[in-house]
């Protein structure tokens, strides 16, 4: 009885968020090392389908760069990134599509179809909704990189997204966007699912990766930091205590709130049911960050 009454406890905290967040879009940021989790993949999955079950909009952006570098590697071709973007010639921009759209992207949606939802993939080969500009990366000396076919979302046809959402189905969008020639070009997930979350006027955006969040002190799991402002982040960064990988998440995270989504979220996938810790209870499990 105990548990039966806790349960109901649990179910009672989140109506609120249920009702709060009826026909709201919320983006859902996938990392390739979130995915690199193994079984608790369908755990994150199932946490999507409940949410389009109570009347949410999730709409799921993945990356997949870990197993890009693992292909090609497998195939005697050395990654090389500069400040974080992968160097894309033809033969790695054909590799990360392949990755992308019949491995990871396939995956996702055939699991979410398991688990009892209903997904669509959405990439350069179907339903493409990412529209892309060529990027050039400046040094501090000012010298200009070309990365190859790597580029920066520009725009996205909304109008396409939110027809799957208003069906009840998941969008699940691919890293690559087409460029104004037809190109198709790699783009950074993080910076795609801000980019989404700004033009789809989403509620929220989560990323699920492999950290607890943003933490005052990094080796110490305790000090992680529930809710940060942008004036904080800037000290944090100043102060190197963000830093690396963890870096173009929260840069992310900010511009997805200046372009006026309400909140944006980073929460450790390894966690179970994360996302809907985040989302459904009051104190919530990562760094929730507000402007």
């Amino acid at each position: 009885m105990k548990t039966a009454i806790k349960k109901a406890g649990v179910l009672i905290e989140a109506l609120p968020y249920i009702q709060s967040f009826h026909n709201k879009i919320v983006v859902v940021k996938f990392g390739g090392s979130a995915m690199d989790v193994g079984g608790d993949l369908s755990n994150l999955l199932t946490s999507l389908v409940f949410m389009s079950q109570v009347g949410m909009r999730p709409v799921l952006v993945h990356g997949g760069g870990p197993m890009i570098s693992a292909e090609m590697k497998r195939r005697g071709k050395e990654p090389v990134f500069v400040k974080g973007r992968r160097v894309t010639d033809e033969e790695t921009l054909e590799i990360a599509e392949s990755v992308l759209i019949e491995k990871v992207n396939r995956l996702l949606v055939e699991s979410i179809w398991k688990l009892g939802g209903r997904s669509v993939g959405m990439h350069v080969r179907q339903h493409g909704c990412l529209y892309a500009e060529k990027l050039f990366l400046t040094d501090e000396d000012g010298v200009t990189f070309d990365l190859g076919f790597v580029g920066r979302v520009a725009n996205i046809d909304a109008d396409r997204v939110h027809s799957f959402c208003d069906a009840g189905i998941v969008p699940v969008i691919a890293p690559l966007g087409k460029d104004d020639a037809g190109n198709t070009l790699n783009v950074n997930a993080d910076t795609a699912a801000s980019v989404v979350a700004a033009q789809l006027g989403a509620e929220k955006i989560v990323f699920v990766a492999d950290v607890h969040g943003i933490m005052a002190d990094r080796s110490d799991r305790a000090s992680l930091l529930s809710s940060v402002n942008e004036e904080q982040i800037a000290d944090l960064i100043a102060r190197g205590v963000i830093s690396g990988g963890m870096q173009p998440k929260v840069e992310a995270c900010l511009e997805a709130i200046r372009a006026g989504v309400k909140k944006a979220h980073i929460i450790d996938g390894n966690i179970p049911h994360s996302l809907l810790l985040e989302i459904f209870t009051d104190k919530g499990i990562g760094t929730e960050i507000v402007q």
